[in-house]
C-alpha cells in the first residue's frame, strides 16, 4: 500500500469530459493486397494441416461435430470451410458498454479506442520511485485515475493484486476494485469456469439482472486460449466456453514471441498468430453463433541479444500493424497491444516507444488498443503518473486520426478575404475564437510556455509534475460507482478485501 497519503480526504468530481474524439484509422497498411491473401491462405493451411494440440475434450467435441478432425497424434484440425463459415457469420461490429452510455465503445470498421492493460506484477511506487509488488489498493488507484482521463476509453486490468491469498480471491477482488474505481468498460481475467460464473453473478448483481447485463455488458474477459506454437490451453478454452455461455464478451487473445514461439520473420509470425487466434474465434462461435468475440492477435518481438521481449521496437510496431490489417481484412472487431515500452520510467525512451507503437496500431485501424497507457519495463510494472502523461500522448494521437472536414466553412475563403483586406491576421476572427476549443486538443502536462516562464515556475520536468498531480488526484477523487445497496450485496456474497475506508473520503 502506498504511504504518505493525507489523513483527511475530500471527494472531488472529475471535470466535465469533452466530447470523445472521432478517431478513425485504417490509413496505414504495411501489407499489400497479395501479401494479405498469402497470409490468409497460410493461416487456413496451418489450421487444416497442422491444427492445434492440447485441446480440451469439450473443445474437441465442438469442433469435430462441426466438421473438424482429431488426429491420432492428438491434434485438433480446423478445415478451411469451417473457418470461412465462421468468418462469414461472426458479427462485424460489437458494442462494449460502460455503465454510463457516454463510455460505450462500438468496435468495428476502423474505429479506434485506447485503454489500459498489462496485468503487471509490480508498480512504480508514487512516493519513492522504486519498483515493488502491486496490491489491490494499487489496482483500485489505477482504476480511479483512468476514470478521470478523457483520452483513455476503457480500463483493462493493469496490475495484479499480489496481496490476495488465492486465485479466486484475486479474480473476485479484481472485479470489485475495477468496477468500484471506474464506470468505463472493464476487462479482467478468470482462471477457471467456476470463477467465470462467479464473476458473471457479480456483474448481474451490479447490472440489476442477468438480462440487463447481457443487453449492456460492461465487463469483458481477456482469455489467452493459445500457447504458441500451435497449442491450446485446455483450461483457458473452458474459460472461453463459460464466458460465452454466461454472456460475457471475450477478448480472444494470442500472445507469441517472434523468433521464440513463432518464426523469426514478420510474415511467418503473423500467419501463425492469425491461425491460433482464429482457432479461438471458431471455438467461441461454435458455443454460440451470437457470441461477443473480439479478435486479439498480440504477438510480441524478442530481442535476440537477450531473449527478452522488446515491446517498444520498430519491428513490434510493424508486426502489430500487420496483424491489425489482417483483422480488418476479416472484418472482425479486433484488439491488440501497443504501448509496451521497455523503459523503466516515464522518460524520453518511454515516450517515443509508446507513441510509435500506439500510432501505428491506431493508424492501421485497431478497434481496441490495450496497454496504451501507464505501463513500463516491458509490461512488468505500471506507473501511476504515467497514466496522466500518456493521456496527453493519446489525445494527440487520437486527434491525428480525426477526419479533416472540407467544406465552404472550413476552406474559409470569406475569412481569408477579410483578413488580407484588414488586420492581416486571423486571431481576431470570430471563427478562430469559435473553434478554439472545438477543433483543438490541449495537453494537460506538456509544457508550451516560453523557457523564461518555465524557469520562473520551477523548471520542473513532466514526470515531476505528473507525480504531484497524481498524488493530488488520489487524495481527492473517490468515485461512487457502486451504490450502497449494490456494494453491500457484493460484500455479502464474496470476500471483498478492499475496505470501505479505502474507497471513500473521510
Amino acid at each position: 500500500m502506498q504511504t504518505g497519503r493525507p489523513s483527511r480526504r475530500r471527494e472531488r468530481e472529475p471535470a466535465a469530459a469533452p466530447q470523445r474524439i472521432e478517431a478513425i484509422g485504417g490509413r496505414y497498411a504495411p501489407l499489400d493486397a497479395a501479401s494479405v491473401l498469402s497470409i490468409e491462405a497460410a493461416a487456413l493451411d496451418i489450421l487444416a494441416a497442422l491444427g492445434m494440440s492440447d485441446a480440451s475434450p469439450h473443445a474437441v467435441a465442438l469442433v469435430c461435430a462441426a466438421g473438424g478432425t482429431f488426429t491420432p497424434q492428438g491434434r485438433l484440425c480446423f478445415p478451411a470451410q469451417l473457418v470461412q463459415r465462421c468468418l462469414r457469420e461472426l458479427p462485424s461490429e460489437l458494442l462494449l458498454c460502460g455503465r454510463e452510455a457516454r463510455h460505450d465503445l462500438r468496435l468495428g470498421a476502423s474505429r479506434v479506442h485506447v485503454g489500459s492493460g498489462g496485468a503487471a506484477p509490480m508498480v512504480v511506487d508514487l512516493q519513492t520511485g522504486a519498483y515493488r509488488d502491486s496490491t489491490l489498493r494499487d489496482l483500485y488507484d489505477a482504476a480511479r485515475i483512468v476514470d478521470t482521463l478523457e483520452h483513455v476509453h476503457f480500463f483493462s486490468r493493469s496490475l495484479v493484486a499480489r496481496d490476495m491469498p488465492d486465485p479466486l480471491s484475486l479474480e473476485i477482488n479484481t472485479v470489485f476494485a475495477c468496477l468500484a474505481g471506474t464506470s468505463k468498460h472493464v476487462c479482467v481475467s478468470a482462471s477457471t469456469p467456476d470463477h467465470v460464473r462467479q464473476i458473471a453473478r457479480m456483474c448481474y448483481l451490479v447490472a440489476g439482472s442477468e438480462e440487463a447485463f447481457r443487453a449492456r455488458p460492461f465487463l469483458s474477459l481477456n482469455i489467452n486460449h493459445a500457447v504458441p506454437p500451435l497449442r491450446l490451453d485446455p483450461d483457458a478454452c473452458e474459460v472461453l466456453i463459460a464466458a460465452v455461455q454466461m454472456g460475457i464478451p471475450a477478448m480472444v487473445n494470442t500472445f507469441g514471441q517472434m523468433a521464440a514461439s513463432s518464426p523469426v520473420t514478420i510474415a511467418g509470425c503473423v500467419a501463425q498468430t492469425i491461425a491460433e487466434t482464429l482457432a479461438g474465434m471458431v471455438l467461441g462461435w461454435l458455443v454460440d453463433p451470437h457470441a461477443r468475440l473480439v479478435f486479439g492477435p498480440r504477438p510480441m518481438v524478442t530481442d535476440l541479444r537477450t531473449g527478452a521481449m522488446s515491446g517498444g521496437s520498430g519491428e513490434q510496431a510493424s508486426l502489430t500493424a500487420a496483424c491489425v490489417q489482417m483483422a480488418r481484412h476479416f472484418n472482425l472487431p479486433n484488439s491488440t497491444i501497443a504501448g509496451a515500452t521497455d523503459s523503466k520510467i516515464a522518460d524520453a525512451q518511454a515516450g517515443y516507444e509508446k507513441a510509435l507503437n500506439v500510432t501505428l496500431a491506431a493508424q492501421a485501424g485497431c478497434n481496441f488498443i490495450t496497454q496504451a497507457c501507464g505501463m513500463q519495463a516491458s509490461l512488468m510494472a505500471a506507473s501511476l503518473e504515467s497514466y496522466l502523461i500518456d493521456n496527453d500522448m493519446l489525445g494527440a494521437i487520437l486527434k491525428s486520426l480525426a477526419p479533416v472536414p472540407v467544406d465552404a466553412s472550413t476552406l474559409a475563403l470569406e475569412s481569408l478575404r477579410a483578413v488580407v483586406q484588414g488586420e492581416g491576421h486571423f486571431l481576431g476572427q470570430p471563427d478562430t475564437l469559435a473553434r478554439m476549443n472545438s477543433d483543438f486538443v490541449y495537453p494537460h502536462l506538456a509544457d508550451r510556455r516560453s523557457p523564461a516562464q518555465w524557469e520562473q515556475a520551477g523548471a520542473q520536468d513532466m514526470r515531476t509534475v505528473a507525480r504531484q498531480r497524481t498524488m493530488d488526484l488520489l487524495a481527492t477523487y473517490f468515485p461512487r460507482h457502486l451504490d450502497s445497496e449494490t456494494e453491500a450485496g457484493l460484500r455479502a456474497g464474496w470476500d471483498i478485501q478492499l475496505t470501505p475506508q479505502e474507497m471513500h473520503a473521510l
